[in-house]
Formats: C-alpha cells, structure tokens, sequence
C-alpha cells in the first residue's frame, strides 16, 4: 500500500512538473499575432527589423538592457543594468516601470502570464536575426 501512495504521488508531481514546462513555451503564433497588435506600433522585430518609436527585438533575449545600436534609449534604461533573460522579459511586459523605473516606454503592461508567454515564445523565434 505504501508504494502505490508514493507511485501515485510520484506520478501527480510528474504530470503536474512536465504540464507547467508544455504551457511555458508558450504558442509563438498567438504571440504573434498578440505583438502586431500590442507591441508592433513601436517595435519590430524579424528579417527587416529597425528602430523606430522603440527599438528593434531582434536577439533580445540575453542582451544588455539599453544597447541596440542606433537607438536612443533613456538614462533609466542605459543605466539600468538588465539583461533580458526570458524572465526579465517577462517581468517587463508584465510591468515595464518595475523593472525599470524611469523608462520611457509608455506600456501598462500585460497580467496574463499565458499571453506573457506567448509573446516571449514569438520573440524566441528571432534571436538569431
């Protein structure tokens, strides 16, 4: 009996553990569609990306905060000292002036941490641009 409650509790940790990782990775199509609407008024991102009101998301992940060439970004963003990890990331769109208070990005953020990582998913699929 005691080794059917520990296979069982093993299996629910397991199901539970891989489900989260399958729902991380987040649907890079939806999180397309969801930057044209949300983000694409200011940022670009793929084949023929340029700065423009924002900069350019080509490669973000794992970038200096404040770095794109040919940008000018803000004393709070240059000074900042962030990288873009995936998590950062997703704490900024969730919460741009947490992350970096005085930013100039005029974004409320996104509190859906599905879209959030759709989004991110979309984002992943330029980083060698």
């Amino acid at each position: 009996m005691k080794h059917r409650t520990l296979l069982t509790l093993f299996l629910i940790f397991n199901t539970a553990l891989f489900s989260s990782w399958a729902t991380a990775a987040g649907d890079a199509e939806a999180g397309g569609k969801l930057f044209a609407k949300t983000c694409g008024g200011c940022h670009s991102i793929g084949e023929n990306a340029r700065n423009g009101f924002g900069p350019q998301l080509n490669g973000v992940i794992g970038q200096l905060a404040g770095t794109v060439p040919g940008y000018q970004f803000s004393e709070a963003m240059k000074n900042s000292g962030v990288v873009w990890t995936r998590e950062n990331l997703a704490a900024y769109i969730e919460a741009p002036k947490k992350v970096v208070s005085g930013t100039r990005m005029i974004f409320w953020g996104i509190s859906d941490p599905e879209k959030i990582e759709n989004l991110l998913a979309y984002i992943e699929t330029f980083q060698d641009q």
